[in-house]
């Protein structure tokens, strides 16, 4: 007997496919992070001179550290925007907070990365170690890029965290998700700085990718208030 496919059940499977593709997209970003942290050949709490002769010993890793924070330049702010304007719709004043804090902080990416592009270009053209310390010193001293550093710090833990709330409180993520979510970027700074694990800080950016993707398939069938 041949089964007869309704307009609905039609309509259902592209639909789907859109959430479960939007899911995929939102992740990407949050996802090359966790690759970088799981990829990175130094420590967040080395100094310069341990940073170059870190990279200059892996500089295949290093490469792979710049490809993936490219990926991650273009597609962790739009991913964000696209979460933080649903949690904004159903969670004004939080939402919108959120969504602020969360892209200024990511928008504080590529500073972060110049400082990687510096040392790895001098560790491959053979730069006096020395030299290029002090280099990287200054870099990360001269003062947009300490601002943009701290922004990027304080922007991207606050907001995430502020973000899962607002996601949860609005009925987009049920309680669980919203918690995974928001604890996410917390537990990055207990395993980047306090007690540094490359593994369980690549995990905790794991976290931030699911609940990325959860409130992205999650958001398209929660309907729109005013």
């Amino acid at each position: 007997m041949t089964a007869t496919v309704t307009p609905a059940t039609t309509a259902a499977a592209p639909s789907r496919a859109r959430r479960l593709s939007l899911g995929l997209l939102v992740a990407i970003g949050p996802l090359s992070i966790a690759a970088i942290r799981a990829t990175l050949p130094y420590g967040t709490t080395d100094t310069s001179a341990e940073v170059l002769a870190k990279i200059a010993a892996h500089q295949d890793a290093e490469s792979a550290v710049l490809w993936l924070s490219l990926l991650a330049t273009f597609t962790l702010v739009p991913g964000t925007i696209a979460l933080g304007l649903q949690a904004a719709r159903r969670s004004r004043l939080l939402g919108t907070a959120a969504l602020v804090i969360s892209v200024a902080g990511f928008s504080g990416l590529p500073a972060i990365v110049a400082i990687d592009q510096a040392a790895l270009s001098a560790a491959a053209a053979g730069a006096p170690a020395d030299v290029t310390a002090r280099l990287l010193d200054h870099l990360l001293n001269e003062p947009t890029v300490a601002v943009a550093t701290m922004i990027f710090v304080i922007g991207h833990i606050v907001g995430v965290v502020l973000l899962g709330i607002a996601l949860w409180r609005g009925g987009i993520l049920p309680g669980w998700a919203g918690f995974i979510l928001s604890t996410s970027q917390p537990l990055h700074l207990v395993f980047a700085v306090i007690a540094p694990n490359q593994l369980l800080d690549g995990s905790a950016w794991l976290l931030t990718a699911t609940g990325f993707a959860l409130a992205a398939v999650s958001a398209p069938r929660t309907p729109t208030t005013p």
